[in-house]
């Protein structure tokens, strides 16, 4: 390998074929497979989500004009817009795609009559996007690995196993026996994401119907900071190492070894298991008891042991495998947290479980959750927290979708009086990520709809979270 293969890939994406007159530069892309990078179209695509939603709607009306009922046309409005909007994100792929991604971890969050149809559409952006074309792929593939590319590998499957919003994945054989995936970079991605994250601002109307009070703004910032980082398959190797290391013979969790990585092309031994997205579907209740306790053990594990939260949480990156153990694919996006996570949280969490209101302000205060010039009610911001402890309140606890979606009820309801405490907490730069990689994997929890011994699981592996005397019965039998 050449230290000019990342600038040969980079070339490669403006080796554009002219074409038939008439034939431009998106048409190439949607034929080629590489991500169109042009803002103004990219932009359309995206504007098209809300001004078809409006489309639709006035369609609609005409229609219960007609006689239809009100319940049958939401019901076809809502599959069409579903099924729009898996087609826009999943052919854009980069950032309009991976935000759709991190929408499809809260449609646990929305109401069931309007869920169905959203939940198929973003569920299939957890697992699957359109591919990119073989000779694509094989241009990536020659402009990293060399034009020898293919004596690297025994054998190479050119229809992919899975497709995500940065590249693809293909099985195959490396030239010493191994059973591989080896994740291909989309032709175009960083400057792609890079627009996306730009101008995704427009699906904030179309996600604002539905989960009210959902801002996706931070989500964005948070995205665009790490966007070179994920760009690089070496940095997310490094990462994928570190985690190996971490984990090697663990009987309850399962990285796979980096066998090659370049800037665009990543080779990692093969992983079997069942996608947590297939067992929030046909899973038995025991398996997804299995994998929700395994998933919430991984969020503590991996800063303890690696000094790394793995920061992308959707199920699609996540196997039970079949010994039992959580497979964890894909470390792009991480967060570095090299002394584990801040004991602070634990600490603050136990305060709120004592019902110690002024520990929990002054502590929240310390962190930078609250600034010194704002005032808050200690009582009121208690009663504003506990109902986001409550799986620490029993002993076992049900992650579904109906408490997701009360504490989304109560994170809105302006009628109560602590309402307003939530417009006063901060959110200090260094829990940004955190913050985003708990609420996605409370809704990764959630769509499992797993029994899961979460005051066990965090008093064993959240430092600060029950001191060393308290046992989890104290602990279940807080008020």
């Amino acid at each position: 390998m050449t230290d000019d293969s990342a600038s040969r890939a980079d070339d490669l994406t403006d080796e554009r074929p002219q074409g038939r007159p008439g034939q431009g530069a998106g048409t190439w892309a949607e034929r080629s497979g590489a991500i169109p990078r042009g803002a103004l179209g990219r932009g359309l695509k995206l504007a098209s989500l809300p001004a078809a939603f409006a489309g639709r709607q006035a369609v609609g009306l005409g229609k219960r004009a007609a006689g239809r009922s009100q319940a049958d046309v939401q019901a076809s409005v809502q599959a069409a817009t579903a099924e729009q909007l898996f087609k826009v994100l999943g052919q854009l792929k980069g950032g309009a795609m991976k935000v759709g991604q991190q929408l499809s971890v809260l449609e646990a969050a929305l109401p069931e009559e309007q869920a169905g149809p959203y939940r198929a559409a973003l569920t299939k952006l957890q697992e699957a996007a359109p591919p990119m074309p073989a000779a694509t792929v094989r241009a990536v593939l020659a402009a990293e690995l060399g034009p020898g590319w293919r004596s690297s590998f025994q054998d190479f499957t050119e229809q992919p196993a899975a497709a995500a919003s940065v590249g693809q994945v293909h099985r195959a054989t490396w030239a010493d026996g191994r059973a591989v995936a080896v994740k291909v970079q989309y032709p175009g991605a960083g400057a792609a994401l890079l627009g996306d994250l730009d101008q995704v601002g427009r699906l904030l109307r179309v996600a604002a119907g539905w989960v009210p009070g959902l801002d996706v703004a931070p989500i964005i910032a948070e995205l665009k900071e790490r966007v070179a980082e994920e760009l690089d398959y070496r940095a997310e190797a490094a990462s994928q190492r570190a985690f190996a290391d971490a984990f090697a013979d663990d009987p309850e969790v399962a990285v796979p070894a980096v066998v090659a990585a370049t800037g665009r092309v990543l080779v990692t031994e093969w992983m079997d298991g069942t996608p947590l997205s297939k067992l929030i579907t046909d899973g038995t209740q025991a398996e997804r008891d299995l994998a929700a306790r395994r998933y919430l053990e991984l969020l503590l594990l991996g800063p303890a042991r690696a000094g790394l939260l793995h920061a992308d949480p959707h199920p699609g990156n996540f196997r039970l495998t079949p010994d039992g153990r959580l497979g964890v694919l894909d470390f792009g996006a991480v967060n570095r947290l090299p002394d584990g996570m801040p004991p602070a949280i634990g600490r603050l969490m136990g305060a709120a479980l004592d019902g110690d209101a002024e520990a929990v302000a002054d502590g929240l205060r310390e962190e930078g959750f609250i600034k010194s010039r704002i005032k808050v009610d200690p009582e009121q911001l208690l009663d504003y927290v506990l109902p986001f402890l409550e799986p620490l309140r029993h002993e076992e606890f049900r992650f579904d979708r109906a408490w997701l979606q009360s504490l989304f009820r109560h994170v809105n309801d302006r009628e109560r009086p602590e309402w307003s405490v939530g417009l006063k907490v901060n959110l200090p730069p260094e829990y940004v990520l955190i913050h985003r990689v708990w609420i996605g994997g409370i809704g990764v929890l959630c769509q499992l709809q797993g029994v899961v011994p979460a005051v066990q699981v965090l008093s064993d592996f959240l430092p600060e979270f029950a001191d060393e005397e308290d046992s989890e019965e104290e602990f279940a039998a807080l008020p």
